[in-house]
Order: structure tokens, then sequence, then C-alpha cells
């Protein structure tokens, strides 16, 4: 049975897809979730499927707080579903590709520093694009650059507004992501 760290930094909705889902798994479990927030959300969500949680700083993380939690609750992999904060390098390289993250957009486009959530959405709107979607790649130490293990895409309707850009894209999230972290646990 493989144990999965959820690390989010803010309401959680695809970390409790992802609980739902591995609720009655015999692949995996949903061991922990960890947030720099101590406010997040996702802390109220975990409780609803009796999921430990763990909050910490962006200096403990970087001090390696993060990474000795993780290897003291034998986590297998870590999932990012919007966290927020860059990945240290020691972190990295302890789960090497068994680090993923979900991304609001169709990388490499709309990717890197600063790009997330509704920013995403609005810079998909504000080009004008027919198309977004989601991606599923692997963490390394750049944002957004890892390799890129799913795709899917959504139309977008020139009357959308970048919150019904975010409703789909969502949509999308929420159907794939715990789907394609099963696929990848062997």
């Amino acid at each position: 049975m493989q144990r999965l760290a959820i690390l989010a930094s803010g309401s959680g909705s695809n970390a409790e897809k992802i609980m739902e889902y591995f609720q009655k798994s015999k692949k995996a479990s949903v061991a922990l979730i960890a947030s720099n927030k101590t406010d997040a959300f996702v802390l109220e969500r975990a409780k609803k499927f009796q999921v430990p949680t763990f909050t910490f700083s962006r200096k403990e993380m970087q001090e390696g707080k993060l990474l000795e939690k993780l290897k003291q609750e034998k986590i297998d992999w870590v999932i990012l579903a919007g966290f927020l904060l860059k990945i240290p390098e020691d972190l990295i390289r302890a789960f090497p590709d068994r680090m993923v993250n979900i991304h609001p957009a169709l990388l490499p486009n709309y990717g890197g520093k600063g790009m997330y959530g509704m920013h995403v959405h609005e810079a998909v709107k504000a080009a004008g694009d027919e198309s977004t979607g989601i991606t599923i790649h692997l963490v390394n130490e750049n944002y957004d650059d890892g390799k890129i293990i799913f795709q899917s895409a959504t139309a977008i309707d020139p009357t959308d507004t970048p919150e019904d850009i975010a409703q789909k894209v969502h949509a999308l999230e929420h159907r794939y992501f715990p789907e394609v972290i099963e696929s990848l646990i062997k």
C-alpha cells in the first residue's frame, strides 16, 4: 500500500477528490495533508476523511522540517494540489519521479512563477485562446517544468469569463487527477 502526502495551500478541492478516490483503494491511501497556511481550508477537508495534517512555514520547509515529517510518515508519493511554494531541491531529490503537480493550463503555456489559479485563467482569457486545460507533471527544480504525464483540454467560448474558465478547468482537475495518480503508482 503506497502512502500519499498531499501538499496544498488553499481550499483543497483537488485534495478532497483525491482523498475520496483513494478512500477504499487497495493501491494507495492519503496518509498526510500538509500545508504552509494554518488557515487553509484543505485542513478542514482532511478532518472529514480523518487524514492527519501538518502545517509548516516556508522557513521550516527550507530547513527540512517538511522532509523530516514525510520521512517519519513513510510517505511514498508527494502530490502537489494547489501548493504555491517552490519545492526545495533536497525535497525533490528525496522523491525522484514520485512528486506530482497539477497545473491549471496546458503547459508550457501559462506556467512559471506567479502563474497559478485565477492569474492563469485571466491570462488565458486576455490572450483570446480557444482552449485551455490541465497538465499533470513531475516536479523538478523549476516551476511547471517537469516531465508532462497527462494533459486534457476544454474549449473556451468567446463569452466565457475567467471564472467560467476556472470552472471548466476544475471539472477536468477533479475528473482526471486522482485517476492519473493511481496510474502512476506501480
